[in-house]
C-alpha cells in the first residue's frame, strides 16, 4: 500500500535510520578504532531526528491508535522499544557499545522501524479516514518542526569500505 501523504515525513525519517542500521550491518564486524565514531553518529542522528520523532509518534500517532482496540498492544509494544532504543542511544552517546551492542542496536531499530511501517501505519491508513488523517499530519507536522530534514552523511571512519577478502 502507498505511504499516506501525511505519515511521509514519519516514513522519511524511518528511511534516514534505517540507512543507518544497514551501514552498520554492512561494516560489521566494526573495527575497535572507529568504534567511537560510530557512536558518535548514532548519538547525532538521535539528538537531531529520532527524539523528535519519537516524541511525535508518542504524542500524535499512537493516541490516534489507541482508539481502535486491534492496535492497543501494537501500541504498548512500540512503547517498549521506544524506551529500549533510548536506552541504547544514552549508552551510544555516552560511548559504552561495543561492535557487537552496536550490531544488535542496528538489528532492533531495523526491526521497530519495520514494524511501524508494515503493521502500525498500515493498519491506521485502512482504519483512519482521509479527514482523520489530515488532522494527524497537521499535528505531525508541528511535532516534527525543528528536527532534520534530511540523510546525514557519515563522517569518514562510518563510510563504508570495501571489504578485504
Amino acid at each position: 500500500m502507498l505511504r499516506d501523504k501525511n505519515l511521509i515525513p514519519l516514513s522519511h525519517q524511518h528511511q534516514h535510520a534505517l540507512a543507518l542500521c544497514v551501514r552498520i550491518e554492512r561494516a560489521s564486524p566494526l573495527p575497535e578504532k572507529d568504534l567511537a565514531a560510530w557512536q558518535s553518529e548514532v548519538a547525532q542522528i538521535f539528538r537531531g531526528e529520532i527524539k523528535i520523532h519519537f516524541a511525535a509518534e508518542e504524542q500524535v500517532v499512537f493516541p490516534a491508535a489507541r482508539e481502535f482496540e486491534e492496535l492497543t498492544a501494537l501500541i504498548g509494544d512500540l512503547l517498549v522499544e521506544h524506551a529500549e532504543l533510548r536506552t541504547e542511544f544514552s549508552r551510544a552517546e555516552a560511548g559504552e557499545l561495543n561492535g557487537g551492542a552496536l550490531a544488535a542496536f542496528a538489528h532492533k531499530l531495523s526491526n521497530h522501524i519495520r514494524k511501524e511501517e508494515r503493521q502500525l501505519f498500515e493498519k491506521l491508513q485502512q482504519l483512519l479516514s482521509t479527514e482523520e488523517l489530515n488532522t494527524m499530519g497537521g499535528h505531525l507536522n508541528a511535532a516534527l518542526e525543528g528536527s532534520v530534514q534530511e540523510c546525514a552523511l557519515p563522517n569518514p571512519a562510518t563510510q563504508l569500505r570495501k571489504k578485504n577478502g
